[in-house]
């Protein structure tokens, strides 16, 4: 399976798990490929509206661009919504981290490890009881 494949299948994942906590969610088709800020997924009910940049990796650690960080920030001030990143580890559960809580790395990136994400991440039972 190709590395997009496995992309897409862990963004539907996601909106299966949304859709079961009776939180609406939709897949953005074209985030990353245009030149608008756009998340990778919109999820909400009728209390909160959240945006999601979500990636999955086989490392123990996952490294954001600057831009792709920014471009999370600006998208959900215009929305008006929250910005979170979905990470999934090997053998974990996915993590939500708040862009405030990545470490900037020394080439003006953002570095997330599988033991922060542990430490400061919520687990998706956490962030939908917010």
């Amino acid at each position: 399976m190709s590395r997009k494949s496995r992309g897409i299948n862990a963004e539907r994942e996601l909106v299966h798990m949304f859709w079961k906590q009776e939180w609406a969610c939709v897949r953005v088709a074209g985030s990353g490929s245009i030149k608008y800020p756009c998340p990778d997924l919109l999820a909400g009910n009728n209390i909160r509206k959240i945006v999601i940049e979500s990636k999955l990796t086989k490392d123990n650690k996952k490294y954001f661009s600057n831009d792709d960080i920014d471009q999370i920030k600006q998208f959900s001030v215009i929305f008006g919504a929250e910005a979170w990143l979905a990470i999934k580890f090997p053998n974990q559960e996915w993590k939500f981290i708040n862009p405030e809580d990545l470490n900037e790395t020394k080439g003006n990136n953002y570095c997330i490890t599988k033991s922060t994400s542990e430490l400061k991440g919520l687990n998706f039972s956490e962030l939908i009881s917010l």
